[in-house]
């Protein structure tokens, strides 16, 4: 070895498994080398025979050691000669304890960084662990490096090499310790890293929330995850197990790192994946999906109770109290330890209560959706597993969206049914998601609420929403007026929880068939919240209420909701009312005011809610409606059931040739603008024919507005009654009282003065009012005028309209009242015509000089606006001003 100060060693020296000097070759031996570098490791020349080895001994071997300047010297180029100070000992120890506390923070094991020069491993953090399990620890953990040694190239990958799955499966090769640890560090990068367009980081944002809440469900927008790592979304439908249990690992470690010490109010954090691209229905699944994440969705039908489910167990020896375990117990099947590693015995063991972990579980049933049925097939169903947090996240009756895994499991009684080994199909959920949070509140955007509010404010808001209620049928603006009360709702009362006061309005629409009656009910059931539709001859009382039946595995007694108790809190949708049985009709008069049902059947004693509005369509007696009768003779209905309903809307198919002309040229344009290949051109004809037909020109709100408009007033609205006129509905309902006891027609009881009251609140939550207007107050008698008004003979209606012209002509349009009086008198002339001349004029003329009469007994005193409006000329009626007189052509 040479003197001088920079002298490498060379290849000379002790063999390490020989003990022997080895020699080195001299420079003339360097040219079968490729470099000087193969010279100095000792690597043999490629071209050079193989044969009994390199002779070590000899008489030149003291050569090895001859000093050769030219390789005795390091390169210049490589060297630092610049003067470094030297570090203290006591700097150069906190430099080392620096270094280590920034690679533990950085998720570095212990056993894979190299020790520093001055490790003193008594300094890490004794509190924590203690040396000797410390020592052990990472020892283990060299010991299992060791295993990998060879691919720690592989710990630190890029996208192409973690793609290249190198023949495993999926499954397997997430499996593997290099593949899991490069996703762990990649779904811990995303979570950290990951913003949104305003540069917010989404994911530190929602940890913080869920920390807040006291959660320990992190969810995870497939989507993004897509965009930002390909290799993860593409790993994780195919192997969905493995990869949440890793992504729910780094979840963990990443909250850890944000709150310390959340580990003691959560000891698991569980990602949730939602908004998975595909959904498959609930028919269309086969053995292709099985193991892999899929997302459904259907109605949930039943849920059982909360149960506890083993998820690390311990077992102890009867024999030698010897504690085995843990065990991680799986959902296929139950593990069971063999023999005690103690005293060898092979049981019997008992399990540890104390030690045991345990997890919540509960199973649910889903059915599909009726709306994705095929005709004349069966809904089917499927079990779903609920674990951990997400155990009662939905009760029966919700329609949810489940994303999952979709696992098989023995069932012994399919077995013995099918004669062969057969698996039965669940899905373990891990997203849960209900319809109805979709339009929740809490969902709605600022811009949404921006937007709601500015609405509030428009002066015709409530003909915006009444014309925007099923705008695909044509006229019937008082059974619009009707759904769009009911769809906002009054406001509950229980005063000291004493005396419950219902503030959902119950409709009854009863008419003519071919009137669109079904139509409403089934707009109402795509956009009303939460509704249940069931028709009357399909609907018994158990159907309705609730009914108790036997559970198929535990044999005891469970209690199923029925259609009212589904729709809790929405709207039930009964058609075709008059064809339920009357035993079947009074099992819902305590739902209709109570809004509760009661059950005493099978030792089951309890009472369950049914706050909903019940909107119900039933047909005359005889199919037509006839209007020289009263309204119960027309009906087969009880007082009980009558008196119930809010607000009674009777539809008469009135032969009207300028109406049922404009009604037809609406139904043709309607199904010419639907049609797939419809042009513009023709809708714009039609949406001009339409606005020239008598339509009212206001502006409608897009369907979708409408829902977060009713969601919002009704969750943040509730009108306070302080300043309504309790003198002017107490002399109403006198009023009312006392005509019905005349005509004898349905009877006025008091809930119709809680039905005005609902109404009017209903009316201001439309305005997104805190207190009911007069205005309010006076819509609501006027709805409640023209739902007792229709009821009666046509005899009796006439002078009741005339005795109640005030409150009838509150915001109503002066024109259409005008239109309503001409019509009456064209029908009086064409009747007269009839009955002289036995046929039908051609034109008719009337005297304006009547025509105004009739309009001062309505306090209109002006004319001439009505003779320019579109309404005047849309139905064929000219204004004569030399002759003072208004023909019609018919």
């Amino acid at each position: 070895m040479s003197d001088e100060p920079g002298t490498p060693e060379r290849r000379g020296g002790e063999s390490p498994r020989t003990g022997v000097v080895t020699s080195s070759p001299g420079r003339d031996d360097l040219a079968p080398f490729e470099d000087e570098t193969d010279a100095l490791l000792g690597n043999e020349a490629p071209d050079e025979e193989e044969g009994d080895g390199e002779e070590l001994f000899g008489d030149d071997m003291e050569n090895d050691y001859r000093p050769i300047p030219q390789l005795d010297t390091y390169d210049q180029s490589i060297l630092d000669d610049e003067d470094q100070s030297e570090l203290s000992v006591d700097g150069r120890v906190e430099a080392e304890r620096a270094m280590r506390k920034r690679d533990r923070e950085d998720g570095f094991a212990g056993g894979r960084m190299r020790r520093g020069l001055l490790y003193d491993e008594s300094e890490e953090d004794e509190a924590a662990e203690p040396t000797a399990s410390r020592r052990r620890r990472m020892a283990a953990e060299r010991a299992a490096e060791r295993e990998y040694a060879d691919d720690d190239d592989e710990m630190i990958e890029s996208i192409e090499n973690l793609e290249d799955m190198k023949g495993h499966s999926v499954r397997e090769w997430v499996s593997l310790a290099a593949p899991r640890l490069e996703i762990k560090n990649r779904f811990k990068q995303f979570l950290k890293t990951f913003c949104d367009e305003r540069g917010e980081n989404v994911y530190r944002t929602k940890i913080k929330q869920m920390c807040e809440n006291n959660k320990q469900s992190l969810t995870v927008d497939y989507n993004t995850l897509a965009n930002e790592h390909q290799v993860l979304a593409y790993f994780l439908p195919e192997a969905p197990a493995e990869m949440l249990k890793i992504f729910d690992e780094a979840a963990k470690e990443v909250v850890l790192s944000m709150f310390k010490n959340y580990e003691r109010i959560a000891p698991d954090i569980h990602v949730r994946v939602s908004e998975l691209p595909l959904m498959e229905d609930l028919r269309s699944l086969r053995q292709l999906h099985l193991n892999q994440l899929i997302r459904t969705g259907g109605v949930v039908t039943c849920s059982s109770g909360i149960l506890p489910q083993l998820n690390m167990v311990k077992y102890d020896c009867v024999k030698c109290r010897f504690v085995l375990g843990p065990f991680f117990q799986g959902q296929n099947q139950e593990l069971k330890p063999g023999s005690c590693p103690q005293c060898q015995s092979r049981g019997p063991f008992e399990i540890n209560m104390e030690q045991t972990l345990y997890q919540n579980y509960q199973k649910i049933k889903i059915q599909e959706s009726p709306s994705k049925v095929a005709a004349g097939r069966l809904p089917r169903s499927k079990d779903v597993v609920l674990l951990a947090d997400l155990v009662d996240a939905c009760k029966p009756g919700d329609e949810i969206e489940v994303t999952g895994i979709y696992r098989n499991n023995y069932d012994g009684s399919l077995n013995t049914a099918n004669g062969f080994p057969v698996f039965a199909t669940v899905i373990e959920a891990n997203h849960v998601t209900k319809q109805d949070d979709k339009m929740a509140v809490t969902n709605l955007t600022d811009e949404d609420v921006r937007e709601i509010i500015k609405l509030s404010k428009d002066e015709k808001i409530a003909d915006r929403i009444m014309a925007s209620i099923a705008p695909s049928i044509y006229g019937h603006d008082d059974i619009k007026r009707g759904i769009a009360l009911a769809l906002f709702g009054g406001v509950p009362k229980n005063p000291g929880g004493k005396h419950k006061l219902r503030g959902d309005i119950n409709i009854l629409l009863c008419g003519d068939p071919g009137t669109a009656k079904s139509q409403f009910l089934k707009y109402l059931e795509k956009t009303a919240i939460r509704p249940v539709f069931t028709t009357g001859q399909g609907a018994s009382a158990v159907g309705l209420t609730a009914y108790v039946q036997r559970h198929p595995v535990t044999k005891e007694w469970t209690l199923e909701a029925g259609a009212l108790v589904l729709a809790d809190r929405g709207v039930c949708l009964i058609d075709e009312f008059d064809k339920m049985n009357d035993a079947d009709r009074t099992s819902i008069h305590e739902a209709m005011e109570q809004q509760s049902i009661s059950i005493s059947k099978a030792g089951i004693v309890t009472s369950l809610q049914a706050r909903c509005s019940i909107i119900a369509a039933a047909n005359p007696i005889g199919g037509r409606y006839d209007a020289s009768l009263t309204f119960a003779e027309n009906v087969d209905l009880t007082e009980p059931i009558l008196s119930r309903f809010d607000i009674l809307c009777v539809v008469r198919d009135v032969v009207d040739p300028v109406q049922d002309e404009m009604l037809a040229r609406f139904v043709v344009g309607s199904h010419v603008r639907h049609h797939p290949n419809g042009l513009e051109d023709e809708e714009e004809e039609d949406k001009e024919e339409e606005n020239t037909a008598g339509e009212s020109k206001v502006e409608q709100l897009s369907q979708e507005m409408l829902k977060k408009y009713i969601i919002y007033a009704k969750d943040k609205v509730t009108p306070n009654l302080l300043n309504m006129d309790q003198d002017k509905v107490s002399k109403m309902f006198a009023s009312l009282r006392r005509e019905s006891m005349i005509t004898g027609s349905i009877p006025i009881t008091v809930r119709h003065i809680e039905s005005m009251i609902r109404m009017s609140e209903a009316h201001a939550r439309m305005h997104l009012r805190e207190y009911v207007h007069e205005d309010d107050v006076n819509m609501a008698i006027r709805v409640m005028l023209e739902s007792f008004i229709d009821t009666q003979k046509f005899s009796v209606m006439r002078n009741m309209k005339k005795t109640f012209a005030s409150y009838l002509s509150f915001k109503r349009d002066n024109n259409e009242l005008l239109l309503f009086v001409l019509k009456q008198l064209v029908r009086d002339q064409v009747s007269y015509y009839k009955n002289r001349y036995r046929s039908e004029p051609d034109i008719i003329e009337i005297e304006e000089e009547d025509f105004m009469e009739r309009a001062r007994q309505i306090n209109i005193h002006s004319l001439a606006t009505f003779y320019e409006s579109p309404l005047f000329t849309s139905n064929r009626f000219t204004h004569d001003k030399k002759r003072k007189c208004v023909i019609q052509n018919l």
